[in-house]
């Protein structure tokens, strides 16, 4: 164990901590330990857009702090993000959390790229991780990536064998490379499955800055467009926006298929849980897990660390029983999920 002074204050009170990070947003921070000590705490998580409470992507970074807290018994910190905030802010915020001891510090969202690269640099012993992003290239930084157009695919059939209209949904959140990823999988799983399933694609913002990710009332705007001319089955990798695409299937008694993590089960969308035919999702939660887990056993993970079908770390939810039982459903989904990792069929990612 790296933290040595942890046993000595064992059965010491434990506090909560508030972090003062002028112009970084709200903090959220957890403690184990009376000690504060540089070296004794651990995890810190940043949030994305849409921050925590998103039913999705900063959800479940927070579920991989939780697990990591509970495991190693030491203080954890989560950071909110502000409104049209900048990559110095992001950059400081991370700054802040590694000046105060946190390790590993995980920026949730590609938005933190320049962040990590400048707070890693200033930081080089404490190991930093970034989820969505591949470019960060530093000794003590960890791209925390996923193949989720695998997991868009396996949707996509899902779509193409439930849909009754021949027409389903796909609804991006914002207009970025990333994204461009789920929708091409989905895209490419409908059409393998039925070419004569029609697919209407569309994203909210060409910008995050313009709430692509953090705004339900677009996103149920969209899917209600999407239903308007037939779609039965809405895809929605759109963050705190799939909220509203969820509502709108709900209201229309159609499907919706959630993202990143299981929708279904989420306790803020329990009224529309019936509509959620399955989630796509990533495991975030077990990336940051891992991380976490790395620099505990004092091998921090470097470099590129991607998930996908393969590991087990992208795949659709089975919570919904309307799903999991219907068994040509299910063989198809499996079908397609053995032929991708077998390399047989080659997802696209734009």
């Amino acid at each position: 164990m790296r933290r040595i002074s942890r046993i000595t204050v064992a059965g010491a009170a434990t506090a909560s901590l508030a972090l003062a990070l002028s112009a970084c947003g709200g903090t959220s921070t957890s403690s184990s330990s009376s000690s504060e000590s540089k070296g004794d705490k651990g995890l810190a998580i940043a949030y994305d857009v849409g921050g925590r409470g998103d039913q999705s992507f900063n959800d479940a970074a927070f579920a991989g702090l939780q697990q990591a807290k509970e495991e190693f018994k030491y203080e954890t910190a989560d950071v909110e993000p502000t409104d049209g905030e900048t990559d110095a802010d992001k950059e400081q915020r991370l700054v802040s959390l590694a000046k105060q001891g946190y390790n590993p510090v995980i920026g949730v969202g590609y938005a933190y790229a320049a962040a990590v690269k400048g707070a890693a640099e200033k930081y080089p012993d404490t190991t930093f991780g970034i989820v969505d992003d591949a470019t960060v290239e530093a000794e003590n930084v960890a791209d925390l990536v996923f193949s989720e157009e695998e997991a868009s695919y396996l949707a996509g059939v899902a779509a193409a064998e439930t849909t009754k209209t021949n027409v389903v949904g796909f609804v991006g959140g914002v207009d970025i490379p990333l994204i461009h990823k789920f929708r091409a999988g989905f895209e490419q799983g409908v059409k393998d499955t039925d070419p004569k399933v029609k697919v209407i694609s569309q994203f909210l913002t060409q910008t995050a800055e313009e709430g692509g990710f953090s705004s339900p009332d677009k996103g149920k705007s969209a899917a209600e467009g999407q239903i308007e001319k037939k779609a039965d089955v809405v895809y929605a990798a759109a963050g705190l926006s799939g909220q509203g695409v969820i509502e709108a299937a709900a209201a229309n008694k159609v499907w919706a298929i959630g993202v990143d993590s299981d929708q279904y089960k989420q306790e803020a969308l329990a009224k529309y849980k019936d509509s959620i035919l399955t989630s796509a999702m990533k495991d975030v939660a077990k990336a940051v897990y891992n991380l976490a887990k790395s620099v505990e056993d004092g091998k921090p993970a470097t470099g590129i660390v991607k998930g996908d079908l393969k590991t087990g770390e992208v795949s659709l939810s089975n919570s919904n029983p309307k799903f999991a039982d219907d068994a040509e459903l299910q063989e198809a989904i499996e079908t397609a999920k053995e032929k991708i990792v077998s390399g047989e069929i080659k997802v696209k990612s734009s």
